[in-house]
């Protein structure tokens, strides 16, 4: 099995490891047994060449068919993907995590800079914390934010701050730059970001404190989690501001408002609900 490669959303061959699959499959929270049962028909189905996009194809697949929300879990990665085309889905995602950790957040606003007027994806203030936040969203996920993207928002943010020193109440003020991005960051974007000092924020960044982590944390997945939701209904729920499955399971008439039958709305439900569970 070692002398199988597979091939990464970026073009790389790489071995494949199994190891990598059996911790995924094992996040989502699926059972040992079926966790052993996929691994075992993954195995039996590679080829030297597969892609990584095709074995998650297939893990999803037959999780789906065990354990609904585990695969509802398994796919968050592309369920953050799925906060497009626009991407300003994902803007009132990471808004939503601000909100939820107790921020007062404006999403998509335009803010006076000391230069320039400027339109910032994400505006949070909480006590004396006061952070201007850019979302970089990628329909690909082998497309990465390299280092232009921090230097391009660092120089924003420092036209933004000076002005914010200006204002009255703000000396005490924190004020603090940040970049959130659905994939990852190169080596050299991260670099920088720590060096200026701004918040970076991917799907694997910081360790232990990523997207996918804080959202498992919070219990705050996308509602294109949901596999009990189709392609059309999930288009109409962002189209309306709804990017949460916390919003859904609190406000179960946003269902009803888009035609969904009662008998669907009610696993749509006890998935949102399971979702919204932290841990």
């Amino acid at each position: 099995m070692n002398s199988i490669e597979v091939i990464k959303a970026n073009g790389e061959k790489v071995p494949f490891q199994v190891e990598k699959l059996i911790r995924s499959l094992k996040r989502s929270g699926a059972d040992s047994k079926i966790v052993e049962q996929i691994i075992q028909d993954i195995e039996n189905t590679l080829y030297d060449g597969i892609s990584t996009k095709k074995i998650y194809q297939l893990a999803f697949k037959m999780l789906k068919s065990r354990a609904r929300v585990s695969a509802s879990k398994y796919k968050l990665k592309k369920a953050l993907m799925e906060l497009g085309p626009s991407g300003y889905p994902f803007e009132k995602f990471v808004g939503k995590v601000f909100d939820h950790e107790g921020f007062d957040t404006k999403v998509g606003v335009i803010v006076q800079g000391n230069c320039v007027q400027h339109e910032v994806d994400v505006i949070a203030q909480k006590d004396n914390k006061h952070y201007m936040i850019e979302c970089k969203y990628h329909s690909d996920q082998g497309r990465f934010c390299n280092v232009k993207i921090p230097l391009y928002i660092h120089s924003r943010f420092l036209d933004v701050e000076k002005q914010w020193q200006k204002q009255q109440g703000h000396e005490t003020k924190f004020h603090h730059g940040g970049v959130y991005t659905n994939t990852r960051f190169t080596s050299d974007a991260i670099q920088y970001g720590a060096c200026a000092g701004l918040m970076m924020t991917s799907w694997d960044y910081p360790k232990g404190n990523g997207l996918k982590e804080r959202i498992d944390r919070l219990g705050l997945h996308p509602l294109t989690s949901l596999t009990t939701l189709t392609k059309a209904e999930k288009s109409e729920l962002l189209d309306e501001g709804i990017v949460l499955c916390k919003e859904i399971n609190e406000n179960p008439s946003l269902l009803e408002q888009i035609g969904i039958p009662k008998q669907r709305q009610k696993n749509i439900l006890k998935d949102s609900e399971e979702l919204c569970t932290t841990h």
